[in-house]
């Protein structure tokens, strides 16, 4: 069985990815990892990291399993998102990353990093990028 690494940064990537993820999954027969990597911090800002982490994987999970894919989660704490995410497709042997991309403005990514350019430049493992405004089924 493939297996589809599924990157989310938030609830509402998370709510984005449904649709699309659930159609692939089945289409594919695969079964879907789904991933959240928060930066470490420290205090009410950890606090708020990872209880929106779990909410962005929960939702995910929650809403593939209602339509028949099984599902896997996995919360990650890294400075290097791309890094964690990487790191994890080869250790569970993924065939496929998928990551939604948001609407972060320029100022945002250079904070942040700009983790679809890190992954497409550093695996060889197909990376699929969702649009925010992609509202399609795969």
């Amino acid at each position: 069985m493939s297996r589809i690494l599924v990157a989310v940064s938030s609830p509402w990537a998370a709510q984005k990815a449904v649709e699309p993820m659930g159609d692939m999954a089945k289409r594919l027969g695969a079964e879907v990892l789904v991933v959240h990597v928060s930066r470490p911090s420290a205090g009410q800002m950890h606090e708020q990291e990872q209880a929106d982490g779990e909410a962005a994987i929960n939702l995910l999970r929650e809403k593939l399993q209602e339509k028949g894919v099984v599902v896997q989660s996995l919360l990650l704490f890294s400075d290097d998102i791309a890094r964690a995410v990487l790191n994890t497709a080869v250790e569970r042997q993924v065939s496929l990353i998928v990551l939604g991309l948001t609407r972060k403005n320029v100022f945002a990514r250079l904070l942040a990093g700009n983790v679809p350019v890190e992954l497409i430049r550093n695996t060889k493992i197909p990376v699929l990028l969702l649009p925010p405004d992609w509202n399609g089924t795969i």
